[in-house]
């Protein structure tokens, strides 16, 4: 009896000390809510149309500067007198003609520059005599100050529409070959091993490895570039040109038209915001497949 009275004793105790160890994880965790949150590190989810936050929000401290009495009108008109006279140079003509003008010097040289930066890209970075070849050439061109060349290429190609877009084209491609070329060589070789074991041909391995591991490096060139053709063309267009928003404003420079400078200056950066959200909206559709902090 006194054996039985032992065993259901220690069974008993056994059992209430299995339970207590099984709650206190449960207790401690009431007691603590914190201790098994996991914290977010992770910006967030990204916002709709939130890059214009920016430029809004540097309008609307224009425009209460402005009416505060703060700038001096001469130097820095209004945001309403400057709207004015875009509208104004709009309706006789004059804005669209310039706007058109300019938009097919920069979209002729941004294409040359493209297929230049891809091509050079690619002979570059997939063979080593092509990278011995045209990766220094390149380098020394990129340590040329683009705009430099200017007075030699008016003596090469003269003064006229030629020389305009081939100094578009260098300032485009080369962005383009740098983050390109990048991109290309930092494919892990791993994927190149496994390629050969595979047996896959070259066509193969360019279109199932090469392209997609090159292609952010590619789009972040691709914003480079088309950046870099809106500045070189508001310099260019204001060397023996007849049109374009860089004559424009050359013009009113003269004239001492601020607002008119004011203009140009709005509608270069209308078209650099699209056309870099452009490509951003593309580059979010060619690599959705990737997981980033901003997808």
């Amino acid at each position: 009896m006194s054996a039985v009275t032992t065993t259901t004793t220690a069974t008993t105790a056994a059992t209430a000390t299995g339970a207590t160890a099984a709650t206190t994880p449960l207790a401690a965790t009431v007691e603590n809510p914190q201790v098994r949150r996991r914290r977010r590190l992770s910006p967030g989810k990204q916002l709709p149309a939130t890059r214009f936050l920016g430029p809004a929000l540097l309008l609307a401290l224009w425009a209460a500067a402005s009416a505060a009495g703060q700038l001096d009108p001469g130097a820095i008109p209004a945001p309403w007198t400057v709207l004015e006279t875009g509208v104004h140079l709009w309706t006789d003509g004059t804005l669209p003609t310039d706007i058109l003008t300019s938009l097919q010097r920069a979209g002729s040289g941004f294409a040359i520059g493209l297929a230049a930066g891809i091509a050079l890209a690619l002979a570059s970075g997939l063979s080593r005599t092509g990278e011995a070849l045209i990766d220094g050439s390149v380098q020394l061109n990129r340590a040329i100050p683009t705009l430099g060349l200017i007075p030699l290429f008016i003596l090469w190609l003269g003064i006229g529409e030629t020389f305009k877009i081939a100094i578009i084209a260098i300032v485009v491609y080369i962005p383009i070959y740098l983050n390109t070329h990048a991109a290309l060589s930092g494919i892990d070789s791993r994927f190149v091993e496994l390629a050969e074991v595979q047996g896959l041909s070259r066509y193969a391995f360019i279109r199932r490895i090469v392209i997609p591991g090159a292609l952010p490096g590619f789009f972040v060139g691709l914003r480079l570039g088309v950046t870099g053709s809106w500045l070189g063309l508001v310099v260019l267009e204001q060397i023996n040109a007849t049109s374009g928003l860089g004559y424009m404003m050359f013009q009113a420079q003269n004239y001492g038209q601020t607002d008119v400078i004011l203009v140009g200056l709005v509608v270069y950066g209308i078209f650099g915001l699209i056309s870099d959200s452009a490509v951003r909206l593309i580059e979010r559709r060619v690599l959705s497949w990737r997981r980033t902090l901003s997808s």
